[in-house]
């Protein structure tokens, strides 16, 4: 999808102990140069809800990278290098997105600095590396805890909004929860960590959303009947891992989801297609709550964009 810029958010959830492949360490470059690899990057102060994300790669001596800007897809930067014992890159403008400046020192085992994004304007960030995961296989067999029915056709108790300050424009017609654009997006009031999905949602025309899997990893919602899978489709880890296979329905059909996510995989068939099979989260996705990747979290419905209908949303813990 096309991403607009994301404002603060403060949420306030229930958490589902569901917890059983919870990362026990944090990646660790074992590289001469410190900074190479990746880091997780959380705003400070008033920008505690931006996270970014930053990739720094090391070929014949010469550095390059990517960056996450909070929102969209990861670019590839323009310029990277140690400068005055600083790492310094720089990026391209980047759609809505203005060019920026990065400054980071290593400090301990954090990457500590600012992100300038005009002559006056800074954002202070301080970074992690991600979890180092537990081998984990979304398609094993698992044990399943009592399911939790986010949406049963009737009400949308299950749900708050990420912008407090905006009205929601959802509703429950007919036995359908759907939204009116522009409209806010849906954040479950349950946090999980490994799970099993099943929703089944309906597309109008152009229609373009979103399944944030622990707030974090969104699975790409768009209409797309007969179009090539590629890495911004329906079911494609937003702007990271394409689908295997489009297995979008026409227009106005429902759309079947079913989802295992554990640990760092996820395996999700629709319409009865497999579509990403025990695929590796590389990183968060742009839109991401927030940085915390070892953390449950909730499942987040995007409808900032257009129309969507959803009738009918359970999450199943795994619980081994």
């Amino acid at each position: 999808m096309i991403h607009s810029i994301l404002r603060p958010m403060a949420l306030s959830a229930v958490v589902v102990a569901c917890v059983i492949a919870a990362p026990v360490a944090y990646e660790i470059g074992a590289q001469q140069n410190p900074y190479v690899g990746h880091w997780n990057l959380t705003g400070t102060g008033p920008n505690s809800n931006n996270v970014y994300w930053l990739e720094v790669t090391e070929t014949a001596g010469q550095l390059s990278g990517r960056f996450l800007n909070r929102v969209a897809s990861p670019i590839k930067v323009e310029s990277i290098a140690i400068e005055n014992g600083e790492l310094v890159f720089r990026t391209r403008q980047d759609g809505n997105r203005g060019a920026l400046e990065g400054h980071a020192k290593i400090q301990g085992d954090r990457l500590v600095g600012r992100i300038q994004t005009g002559p006056l304007a800074a954002v202070e960030f301080i970074g992690v590396r991600p979890p180092k995961w537990p081998v984990a296989d979304a398609n094993a067999a698992h044990e399943l805890g009592t399911p939790v029915v986010l949406f049963d056709g009737k009400t949308m108790d299950a749900w708050e909004f990420q912008h407090k300050d905006q009205p929601s424009n959802w509703a429950v017609v007919a036995g359908e929860m759907t939204n009116t654009p522009p409209s806010n997006n849906l954040i479950s009031k349950q946090k999980f960590t490994d799970f099993k999905l099943h929703a089944e949602y309906k597309l109008g025309k152009d229609s373009n959303s979103g399944i944030f899997l622990r707030g974090r990893y969104e699975l790409q919602v768009l209409e797309d009947h007969g179009k090539p899978p590629e890495s911004h489709g329906h079911m494609s880890i937003y702007g990271r891992t394409a689908p295997l296979v489009n297995a979008t329905k026409p227009l106005g059909e429902w759309q079947i989801l079913d989802v295992t996510v554990v640990a760092n995989k996820v395996t999700a068939i629709l319409n009865g297609q497999k579509v990403q099979d025990n695929t590796t989260f590389e990183a968060f996705t742009g839109g991401a709550l927030d940085a915390n990747e070892s953390e449950p979290g909730p499942l987040m419905i995007q409808g900032d964009h257009s129309k969507v209908a959803f009738r009918k949303i359970t999450v199943t813990p795994i619980v081994r």
